[in-house]
């Protein structure tokens, strides 16, 4: 069974409609589906790949959903892109109006295509119209960077983005479970939200991120620490994890659950989900004469049972 193919692109870029097959440039969908039972009795379909361009918006150049609109010349375009054009058919300038090409969404909805993450493992066939929904969710769509520090672009699986984090970033990695983490500052008086520090730990097969890191609270800064799973949050859900901080005989302590990496580090920072240290106590916890912040977070790592 195949794979890969290269008329398997997303459809929001390069969308396909289904033609009998006319040569040797087509490929049998049928042929991908990984369960054949679900096209038991519909004849094998072909992509070809001379009019998938009809569903593809001239504006904006993704895929187009109902209503799609035609103008009296037969061009097409997206609902979202018509207001744009002042309604104004941008192939060849004639008005709009409110035609709908239904032809061209049923043979859309006549459409079954693969997962545009095809190569990252998901071996799907979806319809023409739930595809895109499909991919929003997918659990084989690449992660995002979870390195805060910067606006990284990088996309990847959780093996790609911890080779990324380690050779590109410089992240500390660690082995285990447990860990103790120190924080000083040597100006209190003054945040950033650009103050942070990332480090990744592996265990029980699998790699967690530790933030730590200052921002601005109101008028005052406040100092966060929170654990981030890499992988989905269904997975995430089967470990725990607590952190203490502490000092002059007092301490802290928050238990949770780590947050999946699908959500971005500023959605868990700004729900402040993790532990929380206002900074009269974060002084308080580092003594002295309060010009010093020296805060040592610990914590660990479990697996529910």
């Amino acid at each position: 069974m195949s794979s890969a193919n290269p008329y398997f692109d997303d459809v929001r870029t390069k969308p396909e409609v289904i033609d009998p097959p006319q040569d040797d440039d087509m490929m049998d969908v049928s042929e991908s589906v990984s369960d054949p039972a679900r096209n038991g009795g519909k004849p094998n379909v072909a992509v070809s790949s001379s009019v998938r361009e009809l569903l593809e918006c001239p504006v904006c150049l993704n895929a187009m959903y109902p209503p799609i609109h035609q103008c009296s010349n037969g061009h097409t375009l997206c609902s979202g892109c018509k207001p744009r054009v002042h309604n104004r058919c941008p192939t060849c300038r004639h008005e709009l109006g409110n035609i709908r090409c239904l032809a061209l969404e049923k043979v859309a909805a006549s459409l079954e295509l693969p997962c545009k993450y095809l190569t990252f493992g998901c071996v799907g066939i979806y319809p023409y119209y739930s595809k895109l929904k499909h991919e929003s969710q997918c659990v084989y769509r690449p992660y995002n960077c979870p390195y805060a520090g910067s606006e990284c672009t990088v996309v990847g699986d959780i093996p790609f983005l911890v080779a990324h984090l380690k050779d590109d970033h410089k992240v500390d990695m660690h082995n285990g479970s447990t860990f103790n983490h120190r924080y000083v500052k040597s100006n209190p008086q003054e945040v950033e939200n650009a103050t942070w520090m990332l480090t990744v730990f592996s265990c029980f097969g699998q790699y967690f991120c530790l933030h730590f890191e200052a921002f601005q609270l109101g008028m005052a800064p406040v100092y966060i620490a929170f654990l981030r799973f890499m992988g989905d949050d269904n997975e995430a859900k089967n470990y725990s994890y607590s952190l203490e901080v502490g000092g002059n005989g007092r301490k802290t302590v928050w238990q949770g659950v780590p947050r999946s990496i699908r959500d971005s580090h500023r959605k868990v920072r700004d729900s402040f989900d993790g532990l929380i240290i206002q900074r009269n106590m974060a002084l308080f916890f580092s003594g002295g004469d309060r010009k010093e912040l020296k805060l040592r977070v610990t914590g660990r790592i479990w697996k529910e049972q």
